[in-house]
């Protein structure tokens, strides 16, 4: 069956815009927030609380150690609280700092990458907010992997205010006293420059009922943070008059109470403003979302491929060059998944597609397993067949949906919603191709009558209600199908269609069955390429050997058939 042959335009469009992979880096480079805008504008000056805020923030997304542990409260507090004889080496001490930083942000760096689910960037570090946001630091959305420099790709930042709150206080000592610190709010807008390697969250609203529902996910495009910062602190010993509160300080227990103390108290934390999230749009980069998805075709590894494309479906769920690549690529996949339980070595493409769709077709009447096991409830470490088909689909699905024109694609979702046995639906799919294609194109028409004879073939089989009419319409299907056949390979498809459908008629008539194996016997010898070994691979289907073997009269066609030259 060449249905990957029809209508293949589309294809060939992206393969074009492959050529157009730099674009990329240009356009990774524009920004279109007006966030981004606001900040070419002159601004009033800001205060110094402020500009501690900004810069504490730069030096994260820098990396910056020493200029974080400099503006970091905790940090600077640990060094004002030692005895002046006992303070730590500078540079030890700004190390242990950066690196209490780095375990905070460090769950936001964890991949629980699972089946086809995988974001770009595939390997190497993903920020991704799995949590409410209120969770994590402040800093977390300015960490050194978002940053200025590699391994980040680069943010923006904007101050968007400030506001005094009620003064911070603290004790220096155990029982010392409490001193008082002005304390002020600021805001700062976080832009994230790339959205395709832009932190993630799960979408607005998404609640996790299940493991196996999967949660919408987007790509932050910008935030709102606010951060506590201190004020007059050289009156205290600091080595700088303001810092920001980040990371709470770890005391030590007050009057042998056992309660510790909150160093500083405030009346407020630096966290994101969770109502102040902007993610990215369609709309904001489509040239780039459309290069991506010609860049992702060109990569030599699924998971690099599959994590580009779901990169690009998180920011534009209807892209359609991404859910052609995407759909494509997994139905390639799923047919060489054939490959291992046959063993078949066929050297004609478009013979070794029938091969390859007909065991899965023939598999979906049976166990089933590899099509309905997923990796994470088989509890395996790598996808499974099921885990590129479930992805398939829902790409396929979206694509049928914005664009029923493109046929191949309804081709193929025809076949997968058949092997995922979704019998309604693919009988549904496969009458509307039918409907879609004209008498006039012959071959187009006969392929989608045999796509549709076996889905009706398939219900049958998987309920074993052997008065089920579409039985009956399965061998009309296929017999149509023969009469606008051309090609061996068809005429092939449709005999063996017809004689197969014969299984399940509630008075099967054994020597009909045989006429139409044997006309299809006759066709098969003529298919280029063709062998023994195919011809038996056919006939051994599982339901159909069972009548075979049974009855003797099946002799003829069950023997070893001689190679034929092709």
């Amino acid at each position: 069956m060449r249905h990957l042959q029809i209508l293949h335009r589309g294809w060939l469009t992206i393969l074009f815009l492959s050529g157009a992979l730099s674009m990329v880096a240009a356009a990774i480079l524009i920004d279109t927030s007006p966030t981004f805008a606001a900040q070419k504008k002159s601004n009033p000056v800001a205060t110094a609380a402020e500009m501690t805020a900004h810069r504490y923030a730069e030096a994260m997304g820098a990396g910056d150690k020493a200029g974080v542990g400099r503006l970091d409260f905790a940090c600077q507090y640990a060094l004002v609280a030692h005895s002046t004889s006992n303070r730590p080496d500078l540079d030890s001490h700004y190390d242990t700092c950066w690196q209490r930083v780095q375990e905070a942000h460090a769950p936001t760096l964890v991949r629980s990458d699972v089946g086809m689910e995988v974001l770009w960037p595939s390997n190497g570090a993903l920020v991704f907010f799995s949590e409410t946001l209120d969770r994590y630091p402040a800093s977390a959305f300015v960490a050194n992997s978002l940053g200025q420099a590699p391994p980040g790709t680069g943010f923006h930042l904007h101050i968007a205010g400030s506001t005094p709150l009620p003064s911070a206080s603290f004790r220096l000592k155990p029982n010392g006293p409490v001193v008082a610190v002005p304390t002020t709010l600021v805001k700062l807008i976080v832009s994230y420059q790339d959205p395709l390697t832009a932190p993630a969250t799960y979408a607005a609203g998404s609640v996790k009922w299940t493991n196996t529902i999967k949660r919408t996910r987007r790509a932050l495009k910008e935030v709102t943070l606010q951060w506590v910062v201190l004020s007059g602190l050289k009156k205290q010993g600091f080595a700088n008059d303001t810092a920001v509160i980040n990371l709470p300080v770890t005391s030590g227990a007050v009057a042998g109470s056992g309660i510790r103390e909150k160093i500083p108290f405030v009346t407020e934390t630096s966290r994101v403003l969770p109502n102040a999230l902007v993610w990215w749009k369609p709309t904001d980069a489509p040239g780039l979302l459309t290069t991506a998805a010609a860049r992702a075709a060109a990569f030599p590894q699924l998971r690099d491929r599959v994590a580009m494309l779901n990169r690009v479906l998180i920011i534009d769920p209807n892209q359609t060059d991404a859910l052609m690549v995407l759909s494509r690529h997994l139905y390639t996949i799923i047919l060489g998944e054939a490959i291992p339980f046959h063993k078949l070595i066929v050297k004609n493409p478009a013979l070794a597609q029938v091969v390859n769709e007909h065991f899965w077709t023939i598999y979906a009447q049976s166990i089933r397993l590899d099509l309905s096991l997923g990796m994470e409830m088989g509890g395996f470490d790598k996808p499974t067949t099921a885990d590129y088909l479930y992805r398939m689909i829902a790409a396929m699905q979206a694509l049928a949906a914005l664009h029923p024109e493109q046929l191949d694609n309804q081709f193929r979702l025809a076949v997968a919603l058949r092997w995922n046995n979704d019998q309604e639906a693919s009988i549904e799919t496969g009458q509307a191709l039918v409907k879609a294609i004209s008498p006039d194109r012959r071959a187009g028409r006969a392929e989608a009558l045999l796509q549709l004879a076996w889905s009706r073939v398939n219900k049958v089989a998987w309920n074993r209600i052997f008065d089920d009419a579409d039985v009956r319409i399965a061998y009309q299907d296929a017999d149509e199908a023969l009469a606008l056949a051309d090609l061996p390979l068809d005429k092939f498809m449709a005999e063996y269609t017809k004689a197969y459908s014969l299984l399940f008629t509630p008075s099967r008539n054994n020597p009909e069955i045989l006429a139409r194996l044997t006309e299809a016997k006759k066709w098969f010898s003529e298919i280029p390429g063709q062998s023994p070994d195919i011809w038996n691979f056919f006939i051994g289907a599982e339901l159909l050997k069972a009548v075979l073997d049974a009855d003797p009269i099946f002799q003829p066609v069950l023997a070893a058939t001689e190679p034929t030259k092709g």
